[in-house]
């Protein structure tokens, strides 16, 4: 895929990692992935950029356990109004956990969570448009909720951020509706119900794409991370989940074994 100057309005623009060791976390996806970072200034609270061959990709900033939230990866979907996209979510069954907030001349940012209880970012682009390159290896691929609560999130997403929701399977096994259609499609909503472990959040999960499925999980391992799902062959590529030297989880998604 060619490098996006903007996301569409309601599409995943921009992740980031929520790191209890920023220190590590650099040197971790630059080793895996290839990607630089900087650090921004005190006004930015330290906040880190990734980029992959000088691209923006994705961004970090330190957790510091006074939230008493785990290290994770965020989903941030794109807003004309960040405003108005809080005030549709808490009238549609979210609930607010930020508030627009400007980031200088950035963007505005928020998080809600949906109404099925899984925390979403919401960005307004300023001068940051959100990653410019995506769909490619060691970028982010696709972007899914698994909720317990299908159908209120579909409707949720629908309602708050405009989307134009496709069904992509609707049987006991597997029920997923996607933003967008086909090849087009920029996010995924799944009903996790029947899997969903007890005690786990609803969620969003990043894919990273992978050259290499089985090569990246090793390299994993010898850089501090931990496999939580191995490799295996699907219709959409080979998956698999693993987790960051601080326990931040990501999925990844590559080509098939032969």
């Amino acid at each position: 895929m060619p490098k996006r100057d903007v996301a569409p309005i309601g599409a995943p623009c921009w992740i980031d990692l929520f790191t209890s060791d920023p220190a590590a976390s650099r040197a971790f996806y630059g080793d895996l992935f290839g990607w630089t970072s900087e650090q921004a200034g005190e006004e930015y609270g330290g906040y880190i950029n990734f980029f992959k061959d000088g691209v923006p990709v994705a961004g970090a900033m330190h957790n510091d356990g006074t939230q008493g939230v785990p290290d994770l990866w965020t989903v941030y979907l794109a807003s004309a109004d960040a405003k108005a996209t809080v005030d549709a979510a808490a009238s549609h069954g979210g609930q607010v956990h930020v508030p627009p907030m400007d980031v200088m001349d950035l963007g505005v940012m928020a998080l809600v969570t949906d109404a099925g209880d899984a925390a979403i970012g919401v960005w307004q682009p300023g001068l940051h448009k959100g990653f410019g390159i995506l769909a490619e290896p060691n970028t982010p691929n696709w972007f899914e909720l698994h909720t317990r609560d299908y159908e209120a999130s579909v409707q949720f997403y629908r309602d708050v951020f405009g989307w134009d929701t496709r069904v992509a399977g609707d049987t006991a096994d597997f029920r997923y509706t996607t933003l967008g259609e086909g090849d087009d499609a920029l996010a995924g909503i799944m009903d996790a119900s029947a899997f969903l472990p007890e005690g786990v959040p609803a969620h969003w999960s990043i894919y990273f794409g992978a050259e290499d499925t089985d090569a990246a999980l090793a390299r994993i391992g010898e850089l501090g991370g931990s496999t939580v799902m191995a490799g295996e062959d699907t219709p959409f590529g080979r998956l698999a989940a693993a987790t960051d030297p601080t326990g931040a989880m990501f999925k990844l998604v590559g080509p098939n074994n032969a």
